[in-house]
């Protein structure tokens, strides 16, 4: 076993998600002396704290131990060493390599360089909206002219992207309820967006597990199906001459980047060649000695179309992790039960990152779903579904409590700040982005038609936005018994 030692200390530091996956942590931490005496019970408070009590019934908050990339020991109960090389591969460094050595757009013959292509997610545009004092808006276009500046051919939102990840979990859910009923099929369906859950589940609930996990792509890579597969036919260039980057608020999209899966055999490329994150997106204006308000406002680039415009933002209902709940509960109560949702309500469970939604009719719930944000109520979740006593058909899952916009690797707070403020300034101007009812873009459907095999579900849309996942084999070193 070795130490991970590959990490700047900037990407150190802000690789917090990476210590919510740890299977059995083997780290060694720092244990006080206390008399043979004493006796100390530990208990956990109403916000999910470990307290210190002693025999006098005082009380205290123990600390939680830190681990970053550079402590771990690589046991394959989280990050492996194999995977820390792989993000290390994707850095802001990277990036800036990448567009230092961009095509400009007379040189498309030169096939010794590439179109470089940045996509942002909505979660991170949010995030350094908020950091610069922007509306949304402002922020998208004023990104659009930093990385041009450097040397971007075009700059997306995955926004557009996302469109097609809740249309294909909308029909894939149905299909399962529909096979369920007929006992084949496993639900609840597991929402499939976020890599930290679905790094997770691969590592320590294997092959029971990955059967009720959705197989629709994330926007991520779904974006980098459009962006490889879709708009290379544009240029009439081999995917191998594009570099992706995305924009995102956690480091663990950079692993997902990595993914063997998302690997381009025939064009040896990746769907996402580079995944930097909010954080490293201010790191990089910094070391240019620029804010986003030094940035002259761009046109939007719109997918769909290789001319600048200034187009608008879109966003999705059902909150800033991208509304898989809410889009895939309306479709279901329509297509299942011929019943028009328009208010989805909330009940909020055992904290405010566990949350339900149901459906009833005749006095019976026929539909039941849940949000579980945070890995201690996807571990109560997950307890629940091997007893088989899971009440749901669908749940969202997301590893990071309060979902994406609150990722490891959005900008944090500064000192004086407060960290609750500073997300709900967020997450307002998240929420300010015209709500799109899902399915009514034409652009989207132009897409399905020329190219995803008609329609949402289809078998063709299935080869492309679809993908699996694999049961990670648990170390059987003795290192890893609990210390």
């Amino acid at each position: 076993m070795v130490a991970i030692t590959n990490f700047p200390p900037e990407e150190s530091a802000r690789t917090k998600s990476f210590s919510r996956l740890h299977e059995e942590c083997i780290k060694p931490v720092k244990v006080e002396k206390m008399s043979a005496k004493a006796e100390l019970k530990i208990s956990i408070d109403d916000d999910g704290n470990y307290v210190e009590i002693d025999e006098s019934g005082s009380s205290r908050q123990l600390e939680k131990a830190q681990i970053t990339l550079n402590d771990c020991l690589a046991c394959s109960g989280c990050v492996t060493s194999a995977e820390s090389m792989l993000i290390a591969q994707q850095s802001h460094i990277v990036l800036r390599h990448a567009l230092e050595n961009a095509s400009l757009p007379h040189e498309l013959d030169d096939l010794s360089k590439k179109i470089v292509i940045v996509s942002i997610s909505p979660q991170s545009r949010a995030s350094l909206a908020a950091k610069y004092g922007l509306s949304l808006y402002d922020a998208a276009r004023t990104l659009t002219s930093f990385f041009k500046t450097l040397g971007a051919r075009f700059v997306f939102d995955t926004t557009f992207a996302r469109e097609f990840s809740l249309l294909e979990s909308q029909c894939e859910f149905v299909e399962r309820y529909q096979r369920h009923q007929q006992d084949v099929g496993a639900l609840p369906m597991l929402a499939s967006a976020c890599p930290g859950w679905i790094c997770y589940a691969e590592k320590t609930h294997g092959k029971f597990i990955l059967p009720y996990i959705s197989t629709v792509q994330s926007p991520q890579q779904v974006m980098g199906q459009l962006v490889k597969s879709h708009l290379s036919k544009t240029f009439a260039i081999s995917p191998s001459n594009i570099f992706h980057a995305t924009i995102m608020p956690c480091f663990d999209k950079k692993l997902e980047a990595s993914r063997q899966d998302f690997y381009r055999q025939g064009d040896e490329t990746r769907d996402v060649d580079c995944v930097i994150t909010s954080g490293e997106v201010m790191q990089m204006l910094s070391e240019h000695g620029l804010t986003l308000k030094d940035c002259l406002p761009h046109p939007l680039d719109s997918l769909y179309s290789t001319e600048a415009k200034d187009g608008k933002l879109i966003g999705h209902a059902g909150g800033g992790s991208g509304g898989y709940l809410e889009h895939v509960f309306r479709y279901a109560a329509r297509e299942l039960f011929g019943k028009n949702v328009d208010t989805v309500t909330y009940k909020t469970l055992r904290n405010k990152d566990h949350r339900e939604v149901t459906l009833e009719m005749d006095g019976k719930v026929v539909l039941r779903f849940a949000a579980a944000y945070g890995f201690r109520n996807i571990q109560n979740l997950m307890q629940k579904i091997k007893r088989g006593k899971s009440p749901y058909h669908y749940i969202e899952v997301m590893a990071c409590p309060s979902g994406c916009l609150n990722g490891g690797g959005q900008i944090k707070p500064e000192d004086y700040e407060v960290p609750a403020e500073l997300l709900h300034r967020v997450e307002e101007l998240y929420e300010s982005a015209p709500h799109q009812e899902l399915g009514t873009l034409p652009e989207v459907s132009h897409i399905y038609q020329e190219w995803l095999g008609g329609s949402p579900g289809s078998v063709h849309a299935r080869s492309i936005l679809h993908t699996q996942y694999h049961a990670l084999e648990k170390s059987t070193s003795a290192l890893n018994l609990k210390w």
